[in-house]
């Protein structure tokens, strides 16, 4: 049913940049603290950086709560299920770090995906992956995805740089546990 994998190799590769929806599941140090899930999506913004290493583009949203418990303690899960084919589910359990735009590697970590959905990006998601394993998914429903959504990118069309460095100054320095988000505007 389930197996630990030594690395991401091809097969799993594939698997994963098939997927078109994976969750992200972080936790602060306090026992009190707020654990956050986020689904992330969108064609072309996850991509396998290595055997063990794999990236995501990271937009300007509600939240900071990745972000946050990332610069806390770097711990991340990343999950990817089959909503179509044989039912699978992969888990990716690591150590992760956000690189702003602002940090040196950014750059050559951005050209891994595709140059669109530049406007509103935050950061890239880094995750050292320590962890791969993979279950039945058997009780994962079938679903038919009928495509990306385009509200974040209208959303983000209609606003000036201007907004976003407010954005991520006011509503992105701090996690609803109160924990560091964003630096300073990236």
């Amino acid at each position: 049913m389930g197996k630990i994998h030594d690395a991401i190799g091809d097969r799993l590769a594939r698997f994963l940049l098939a997927q078109p929806v994976f969750f992200v599941g972080t936790a602060p140090l306090a026992g009190d603290g707020h654990v956050n899930v986020s689904p992330k999506g969108m064609d072309g913004t996850f991509a396998v950086l290595g055997e063990h290493r794999v990236a995501y583009l990271d937009y300007t949203g509600s939240g900071i709560e990745t972000i946050a418990h990332l610069r806390e303690n770097g711990r991340i899960v990343l999950m990817f299920c089959a909503f179509d084919g044989p039912p699978n589910i992969v888990r990716l359990h690591g150590t992760g770090r956000a690189v702003l735009p602002s940090d040196p590697e950014f750059d050559g970590l951005r050209a891994r995906f595709p140059k669109e959905r530049t406007l509103g990006q935050r950061a890239i998601i880094v995750v050292d992956v320590q962890r791969v394993s993979d279950s039945c998914g058997f009780s994962v429903p079938l679903m038919d995805v009928r495509g990306d959504r385009d509200l974040l990118d209208r959303y983000h069309e209609r606003r000036d740089p201007a907004y976003f460095d407010d954005y991520w100054l006011t509503r992105n320095s701090a996690s609803i546990d109160d924990l560091p988000g964003l630096p300073a505007a990236p």
